[in-house]
Parts: C-alpha cells; sequence; structure tokens
C-alpha cells in the first residue's frame, strides 16, 4: 500500500517521464510547484518505489523511470481523466475534427483512424465490423442498358457496395421493380455471411411464384448469387504509423521492423485490439502479451452503431504514453461516434 507522498512522488516522475522520455532525478522533482519534500526525502521514497517494483533505474547515478507496475498503478488510481481541465476544449477539438473531415460514409473508418493519431500523436488501429454481425439495410437496382444493371447494397454498418450485372436477357421494368420488391423483402436485415444462401433459398422460393418460367429465373438468381456475394468487413485501418518514429522509445531500426512487421499479422493485430469488457481498457507492455511490444501499451473501447457493437477502436504507442489525455479523447470519442455514423446511415 503506498502512503499518500509515495503516490505524489510516483504520480509527478511518471508525469515528467511522459513529457520528456528523460529518467527523472529526485531534484527535479523537489522543484516541481506542488512537491514540498526535500531532495533527500524524495530520493528515499524513490528508492523504496524502486524496491517495491514502481521505478527502475535503468543506469547507475541516473534518475528513475516508471515500470510497467508504475505505469498501472498510474492508470488505475492516480488519474482521473473526466476531471482534466483541458476536458472542454479537447471535446470541442474532437467534434471540430469529425464535423470537418468525415464527408463520406466509406472513408469514415480510415479518417477516424487518421484523426484520432492526429489528436493523439499516436498509432491508431480500427477494426471495421464483422461479416457475421453486419446486415443488409437496403437494395437498390438501377437499369443501366438492356442487359444491364447496377445492383446497390446497404448495410447496417454503413458500407455501400455496388455491382454491375449482366443479365442472360433484358428484364422489363415491371420485372425489375417486382425483383426489386422481392429481393429486399427477403434480404433485408440478412447477416452478410447468410446472403448467398438467402438468395439461392428464399429468394429463387419467392421468385418462382411470382414468375413461371423456371429456367429465366435460375439464370437470374445465378448471376445475382455471383455478383452479390460481399467479402468480410473484418478490415483494419491504421492512422498514423509514422509516429512510432517520433518516440524515443521506438529510435532503432530493429525496433521500428519488428512494430511494423506486427502490423502486418493480421491475427497479432486482432490479439492487440481484444478486449474483455465494453468500456475503455488499458493494457501495459507484457500485459498484452504480444511479441514484440511488451515496451507498449495499447488502449481500447468499442464504438457501436445503432445500440449494437461494431467493432473496436485501439490508441497504440509506448508505455510512456499520456494515458490520461488517451482515455480522455476516446471517452469523449464514443460518446459521439454512434450520432456521427448514423448521418450515413440516413
Amino acid at each position: 500500500m503506498l502512503t499518500e507522498r509515495q503516490k505524489l512522488i510516483l504520480q509527478a516522475i511518471i508525469n515528467d517521464y511522459i513529457k520528456h522520455a528523460e529518467p527523472v532525478g529526485s531534484r527535479s522533482i523537489a522543484k516541481m510547484g506542488d512537491i514540498n519534500f526535500s531532495p533527500a526525502t524524495i530520493r528515499n521514497e524513490m528508492a523504496d518505489l524502486e524496491e517495491m517494483g514502481y521505478l527502475v533505474q535503468p543506469h547507475t547515478s541516473a534518475g528513475r523511470i516508471p515500470s510497467n507496475k508504475g505505469y498501472r498503478y498510474y492508470v488505475d488510481h492516480l488519474i482521473n481523466p473526466k476531471d482534466l481541465d483541458v476536458s472542454k476544449k479537447l471535446l470541442t477539438n474532437i467534434r471540430e475534427h469529425f464535423a470537418q473531415q468525415l464527408n463520406q460514409f466509406e472513408l469514415a473508418l480510415e479518417e477516424t483512424a487518421n484523426i484520432l493519431s492526429e489528436l493523439t500523436t499516436y498509432t491508431s488501429i480500427i477494426m471495421g465490423p464483422d461479416l457475421h454481425t453486419t446486415r443488409l439495410t437496403k437494395l437498390e437496382i438501377v437499369p443501366i442498358a438492356e442487359d444491364g444493371l447496377v445492383v446497390i447494397l446497404v448495410t447496417d454498418s454503413g458500407r455501400v457496395e455496388s455491382r454491375t450485372i449482366r443479365l442472360p436477357q433484358e428484364l422489363t421494368s415491371d420485372e425489375i421493380e417486382r425483383l426489386v420488391k422481392i429481393l429486399n423483402h427477403e434480404l433485408v436485415g440478412t447477416p452478410l455471411h447468410q446472403l448467398r444462401h438467402r438468395i439461392e433459398t428464399a429468394v429463387q422460393d419467392t421468385y418462382l411464384r411470382n414468375l413461371n418460367d423456371y429456367e429465366r429465373v435460375s439464370e437470374i438468381i445465378a448471376h445475382l448469387t455471383n455478383n452479390l456475394e460481399l467479402a468480410p468487413e473484418n478490415k483494419i485501418f491504421f492512422g498514423g504509423t509514422v509516429n512510432l518514429l517520433n518516440q524515443p522509445e521506438f529510435s532503432s531500426v530493429e525496433t521500428i521492423r519488428g512494430l511494423l512487421g506486427l502490423f502486418e499479422q493480421t491475427e497479432s493485430v486482432k490479439q492487440l485490439l481484444q478486449s474483455s469488457n465494453e468500456g475503455i481498457e488499458v493494457r501495459i507492455g507484457l500485459e498484452g502479451d504480444i511479441a514484440g511490444a511488451s515496451n507498449c501499451s495499447i488502449i481500447t473501447t468499442s464504438y457501436q452503431i445503432a445500440g449494437r457493437p461494431m467493432g473496436t477502436i485501439g490508441i497504440f504507442g509506448p508505455t510512456r504514453m499520456d494515458y490520461s489525455r488517451v482515455i480522455k479523447i476516446l471517452d469523449a470519442l464514443t460518446d459521439d461516434y454512434s450520432e456521427y455514423i448514423l448521418r450515413f446511415l440516413k
């Protein structure tokens, strides 16, 4: 159990190290305005904090830096992002960024990753909606030639896909209208991974009840089945990977190569973004149990669309990252993000 003095000194050391990335000495702490202890007292407390595992001394006669245990205590007990003085200004900044830059939903996740990396100065990672949770909400057909159609599909995550289909023979306007009604009636609400099966079964059965030409209907259904199958949406978007180069901890070529290699491994990134709860989660250093990320932290939160969980947003950086600021940004974002996204579903 840390004393109030030890908590104050630990917090001061971590705050200073976050800003300057240099070991912190007792004299530097003593000069801080809210610290009223002598350098000797601070040295003794720093020695105790080191013995308890909250600080480490990288070199003899050097100052101390936080350990992963120290960061963990700092995140869990010493910061309260909701009390930050910059919260109102930060909220305004976030909303202005999104209002100005999110102008097409197809780019929304990519833009979000870029905006977050700009706001945090770290690397952002966003996992898109999964194929098994995303459903079709609307389907439209636009004739473009005697035998050509453009089929437009919209999902409940806002994804818009279009397919140009060449049918074996021309459809009349009445048949197209009937086809659209049948497809929307049978397919709306269907998870994307079940779309192909649904077209081959329910759509074909309904279509045959409305059109008696079995061979013609079968040809049309075959073309729809082959062209309307959607690939999984489980895409990963990165923002600010170049920010890794600005962190002193990642200055070596080997370290950068390892982290960039990590980002290229989809399963490793998914593991990074795994969260055990619906709120904001902070994973520090080896807590993530990811090879090559022992000197890194990631802060994650899930995002929803229309009340349904859709994916995960993560901010990746060194263990020295500014936890309170990043948590505040993600906390503000999750309050408004669904509202931003829903604009594109209308």
